[in-house]
């Protein structure tokens, strides 16, 4: 049951897949360890973003696009509410990507509700 809730399935690649709260990836952000992907589209992205994210909307998310986070930085997929990063992580998955993958759980929102900060996005 959590794992269509939270669009995961159960192949050995979902085991890489983690939902993280967002006052954890706060901590994350704020010790400059991760890479934060928004998957919101493009309006949604300059009206207001996380600093430091880079957008890469779903509507025309190509896994072969990701960048691979540096060494010792995670990686960190984010939407509005946590629906969209779960597709953004399949397609990831479905395309062979071998790392970890963390999506951010509730979203911007979450990430708002918990504290977070965000800016004008670009």
């Amino acid at each position: 049951m959590l794992s269509r809730l939270f669009g995961l399935s159960s192949s050995p690649a979902s085991d890489k897949v983690h939902v993280v709260d967002p006052s954890q990836i706060r901590l994350w952000w704020e010790a400059g360890s991760i890479l934060l992907v928004d998957v919101r589209e493009p309006d949604e992205y300059a009206a207001e973003a996380i600093a430091g994210s880079v957008n890469l909307p779903l509507s025309t998310f190509d896994p072969a696009r990701m960048p691979k986070p540096e060494e010792g930085k995670r990686l960190v997929i984010h939407c509005r509410s946590g629906v969209r990063c779960g597709t953004a992580t399949e397609k990831l998955l479905a395309a062979g990507w071998d790392g970890e993958i963390n999506r951010m759980q509730g979203g911007i929102l979450g990430w708002k509700a918990s504290g977070g900060p965000t800016v004008p996005g670009r």
